[in-house]
């Protein structure tokens, strides 16, 4: 079944944590970093050299929770044959740059 790569989420924990849920690409993530760009709304996510995309229409939520962290936390998953369980692939911290 094809998954929207395109498609992410954040979950914010009780502790005002922030991870960043996407669907796992082919390849595995090397030196991640990303950058915000609170006035536009948008994060850009580099998870290799030449593997950058943008996340769109962030909420404003996330930048203020995220203005004195130093890292995000990232989960790349794929969905299994089991609709209400899901394969965690990647997890790493993605270093916030300027």
């Amino acid at each position: 079944m094809p998954v929207d790569t395109n498609t992410f989420s954040f979950l914010i924990s009780d502790e005002n944590e922030v991870m960043l849920i996407i669907y796992a690409r082919d390849i595995e993530p090397e030196q991640p970093a990303v950058r915000l760009n609170p006035e536009e709304k948008n994060i850009e996510l580099y998870r290799r050299v030449n593997d950058a995309f943008t996340l769109e229409q962030v909420e404003d939520e996330v930048f203020t929770l995220l203005q004195d962290k130093e890292s995000l936390l990232v989960c790349e998953i794929l969905p299994t044959p089991d609709p209400d369980e899901t394969e965690i692939v990647y997890t790493y911290n993605a270093p916030i740059i300027e």
